[in-house]
């Protein structure tokens, strides 16, 4: 048998090749009619089951699987068909193991080794049948649909990519590999057919489809936002055609510009003041210093003719001291700041000869580096100086204090 289907393969391969320019000049036009001069070859290619009729009145045509070889080896673009059938296939490779593993308990080899080059057959043939699937989608989306001509066949082309992407991502999710482990069990053959080379290909082909769904939904709002702006610009034509006379108006004049005539780039950029920038902070004083100044501007008092007479005399002015531990800590701060390097709280308090408790003086430096805003907080660092507690772990026994420059 199968030297006559070796017989049958060349006889047809050769009728292909010797009426190649009449079988393409039949893919290309779509048809072709038997009153030319190539009648004799039309009815070879005929009886070949090359060409068909699909009704009676009707001209011939190329078979769906010669024109589907011409389609893939030309990568011609307008191949848009993608076979998403998946479960068709995964039970032709199920029904296959099976035939595989009884002929094999059987102990019939020629039976066996038919069946399993079957299923390599079965299996090569739908992994490169999902892999020319991808290859036909990222053609398409590479094109950006080049193959028809508006945007909205376009916008209806890419649905339509979607949809099958769609599809043979839901048919992928039929390969249940737990199953088809089962199916394969120990035997090595079916193992590296069923699970390993299977589950490389659906893996990688999946990734790749989700990558393909992103194209395709950027691509569909491109096409949507290009076609928005044609219906807004054929509006504005309709509308010049319906008033001749009408005229634009002085948009310089106007306040609020319209988005669609206001194109060009603001002249200065909008800018804003680095509040963190240390340089400027002359300047930033200088600006908050007049937004509390209150200014006092002399007035004339309004006099009303009435019998009451009103007596307006000063308020007095009273202040609040500052206290002086406070002040004295103060002159600390500016002390470290003047010398420019690390002094102890206690050798301060030393070396001026201040009256207050060693102990007073520790937590009033504290609770001063403590209530210093964030931004002067950040120049200073306090380091405790001290010893761990002999007895209680985790206890730090402060000392004293020693401030210095972060």
């Amino acid at each position: 048998m199968s030297t006559n289907l070796h017989q049958a393969g060349v006889k047809l391969l050769k009728q292909l090749g010797r009426h190649a320019d009449l079988i393409m000049d039949v893919y290309l036009s779509g048809s072709v009619s038997e009153d030319g001069e190539n009648g004799a070859a039309i009815e070879k290619l005929r009886k070949a089951d090359i060409l068909w009729r699909p009704e009676p009145e009707q001209e011939l045509r190329l078979k769906r699987s010669v024109r589907a070889l011409l389609e893939e080896a030309l990568s011609d673009e307008r191949n848009r068909q993608i076979d998403s059938n998946v479960g068709s296939s995964l039970a032709s490779i199920k029904t296959l193991a099976d035939h595989y593993k009884e002929a094999r308990q059987n102990v019939d080899f020629g039976a066996s080794e038919a069946y399993l080059a079957d299923l390599n057959e079965h299996v090569y043939s739908f992994t490169e049948g999902l892999r020319y699937s991808i290859r036909v989608l990222w053609s398409r989306i590479n094109n950006e649909f080049g193959y028809v001509g508006t945007i909205n066949a376009k916008i209806r082309e890419n649905e339509l990519a979607q949809s099958q992407v769609t599809e043979l991502l839901n048919g992928l999710e039929m390969f249940q590999f737990s199953e088809l482990g089962e199916i394969a069990g120990d035997i090595r053959e079916l193992r590296k057919l069923l699970v390993t080379t299977l589950q490389e290909t659906l893996s990688d082909c999946t990734q790749e489809l989700s990558v393909v769904q992103g194209r395709l939904l950027e691509l569909l709002g491109r096409f949507r936002q290009i076609r928005g702006r044609t219906r807004l610009l054929k509006g504005w034509l309709l509308y010049t055609d319906l008033h001749p006379d009408y005229k634009p108006a002085d948009h310089v004049s106007h306040k609020q510009l319209p988005t669609l005539f206001n194109r060009a780039e603001a002249i200065l950029a909008p800018a804003a003041v680095d509040v963190h920038n240390t340089s400027y902070e002359p300047e930033l004083l200088d600006i908050v210093s007049r937004i509390k100044a209150i200014s006092r501007t002399s007035y004339e008092p309004v006099v009303r003719e009435h019998d009451v007479s009103v007596s307006l005399s000063q308020s007095e002015d009273f202040a609040i001291p500052d206290n002086p531990l406070k002040l004295a800590v103060d002159g600390y701060f500016c002390s470290v700041i003047d010398t420019g390097r690390s002094q102890s709280a206690l050798e301060y308090l030393q070396s001026n000869e201040l009256p207050w408790d060693r102990e007073s003086w520790l937590y009033q430096v504290i609770c001063g580096y403590e209530g210093l805003p964030q931004e002067h907080k950040d120049y200073f660092e306090l380091e405790p100086i001290g010893e761990s507690d002999p007895v209680y772990t985790g206890n730090f026994i402060i000392r004293d204090v020693e401030l210095g420059f972060a």
